[in-house]
């Protein structure tokens, strides 16, 4: 038994999707989960890299959700250099902030390298690493109000949208 800091569920599992759109209608139109939250980034908040993306998360039941990575290029997920490292991950949340730091010290003080805690725009704060087989996990504690979380639901249809339209504008131009 291991006293390690509890760890309550799946917080999100991230792929990398060809389109925001056609994820989107796939997960929510077909499958019925709720878009329910959209980050749309210039840059990567964990490393600061430069890389355009919208980051799509789709609610099941229990509350966890399918999260996919638009990064506005057309390519599907292959194991390919063409994926940031950053993008195909798993996130498992824990209860608190002070849990997110006692996990941060537990795999500091076992040698695994650990990256965080990073905000991510006032909805979770996170730490990452990778397990021994190269996969990166996050383990995130959520900080943001009902109040926000709302606003994110309400927004995010419209900010898939525009992520939409700027993606084929940018496309035609070509």
């Amino acid at each position: 038994m291991s006293d390690f800091v509890p760890i309550r569920q799946l917080h999100h599992f991230a792929w990398r999707c060809r389109d925001a759109e056609e994820t989107r209608r796939f997960y929510e139109d077909l499958l019925g989960l709720p878009l329910v939250h959209v980050i749309r980034n210039e840059r990567v908040p964990s490393t600061g890299d430069e890389n355009p993306h919208l980051h799509l998360f789709f609610q099941m039941h229990d509350g966890s959700c399918i999260a996919f990575f638009d990064l506005g290029d057309g390519q599907t997920a292959e194991p390919s250099p063409n994926t940031p490292s950053w993008v195909n991950h798993l996130a498992l949340r824990v209860d608190t902030l002070e849990a997110l730091d006692a996990a941060r010290r537990r795999l500091t003080d076992a040698g695994v390298s650990v990256l965080g805690p990073v905000d991510h725009d006032g909805y979770v704060h996170s730490i990452y690493f990778f397990d021994p087989n190269g996969i990166r996990l996050e383990l995130t504690a959520e900080i943001a109000s009902e109040q926000m979380l709302s606003g994110y639901r309400a927004g995010a249809r419209a900010l898939c949208d525009r992520w939409t339209n700027e993606k084929q504008q940018r496309a035609s131009s070509r």
